[in-house]
């Protein structure tokens, strides 16, 4: 008799349900989130059925104990979270929620509707430490932009000039320049040959003079903060400044690791191929596309995947074309990054992208467009293990012909 388990993330515990073929009930599971308590989740999950006859259901695909499933022979099924909650009223009339009852409901989808999913296939430990080092960066770069932000807001009140005297904020100069001189008072002595020479000691690499910059930290408003204040909010500046640059620091570093890490990939160099791409757009899109070809058979599975195709609604004569939400977020970011990019490169990629704005699309529908018919591209060669060649671009050829 087939089993089918379930499992409900939580975050000490996860609850875990085995039904029979019939639905019924086999095992119920309080999997504890430790060592001891995965390894016993295996050990009793054995003694119902082989490893290999008993997939597991769950939300979330990815994480220690979805390791330890797949490690130990078991098949993990992802089920969508829409899924489920679209799924929900089929198991109750009420609005209540339990964790051993979405685990009950994860295993009775995967029996009854197990034919529609495909398991979880694991990708090669490269593209695991890929991964991670790309959605790590992508972290603090998200951090970078808060507390950058924070800094700029916090001097536009107090210390204009800081905030106005260099392009970014974030940049080495600018946050040397806040750390040296964070309040107003402690820059009313500054001139030309201190600013220059507080430059050289910072390797100022801009194209502005001393005098141009120097006009414009005057040129900004003058704070009305008083001494105590403004003396208070200097310190908070400082210390969002040495955070901030510490942030800078470590984004750089992860940055020049993945840079080495892509460009070491066979995968890697397939997608650097594409024009424009980069190694940084191309660690991001490789990690998520991964290198397991069977995940997307299809061009319009990773399409789909990617969320740079529209989803249609149609029923009798009314129909509706509307933007894709439910997608891997990470993915479409960098395919839409890249296809921006490409058409500053690309001829055939200019040509589309000008096609769709002058059919009334605005940039980002146009983008995903582009991106879209670069996913066509991209799918052949990472299938084939082949570069991109623009003379087998017909499209392409075409065009530069």
């Amino acid at each position: 008799m087939p089993f089918h388990g379930g499992l409900d993330w939580g975050g000490a515990s996860h609850a875990l349900c085995i039904i029979d073929g019939a639905g019924q009930v086999v095992g119920r599971l309080d999997v504890r989130h430790d060592a001891a308590g995965l390894a016993d989740m295996v050990a009793r999950l054995e003694r119902i059925a082989p490893p290999a006859d008993l997939p597991i259901a769950i939300e979330r695909p990815s994480g220690l104990i979805v390791d330890t499933l797949v490690e130990a022979g078991h098949p993990v099924v992802p089920v969508h979270p829409n899924v489920v909650k679209a799924c929900r009223p089929r198991y109750r009339a009420a609005a209540a929620k339990s964790d051993p009852g979405d685990a009950f409901m994860l295993a009775d989808i995967l029996r009854t509707d197990g034919h529609r999913f495909r398991p979880l296939l694991p990708v090669s430990d490269d593209i695991k430490a890929l991964r991670a080092l790309v959605r790590g960066r992508g972290d603090l770069v998200a951090a970078r932009t808060a507390i950058a932000n924070q800094l700029r807001s916090l001097l536009e009140g107090f210390w204009p000039g800081a905030a106005a005297i260099f392009a970014a904020i974030d940049s080495p100069i600018a946050l040397a320049f806040i750390l040296r001189y964070p309040t107003p008072d402690s820059a009313s002595r500054l001139g030309e040959k201190r600013l220059a020479s507080f430059m050289a000691q910072n390797a100022y690499c801009g194209r502005r003079s001393p005098a141009e910059l120097l006009a414009r930290l005057r040129a900004a408003p003058a704070g009305l903060a008083g001494d105590a204040e403004a003396e208070a909010k200097g310190e908070l500046a400082r210390a969002l400044a040495i955070v901030l640059e510490r942030i800078v620091g470590e984004i750089a570093k992860l940055s020049a690791k993945i840079e080495h890490a892509v460009a070491e990939l066979p995968d890697g160099r397939v997608v650097m191929s594409f024009p424009r791409s980069g190694r940084i757009c191309a660690a991001q899109i490789l990690a998520e596309l991964g290198d397991v070809r069977e995940r997307f058979p299809t061009e319009d599975q990773l399409a789909a995947e990617a969320g740079v195709c529209p989803v249609t609604h149609a029923s009798g004569k009314s129909r509706g074309v509307v933007f894709r939400w439910a997608c891997n977020k990470n993915l479409r970011a960098a395919v839409t990054c890249f296809a921006d990019n490409s058409r500053h490169a690309c001829p055939w990629a200019a040509a589309t992208y000008r096609k769709a704005r002058d059919r009334g699309c605005r940039h980002p529908h146009a983008i995903r467009i582009l991106a879209r018919a670069w996913l066509r591209v991209l799918w052949k060669a990472w299938q084939n293990h082949a570069l991109y060649d623009p003379q087998k671009h017909r499209a392409a050829a075409q065009i530069a012909a």
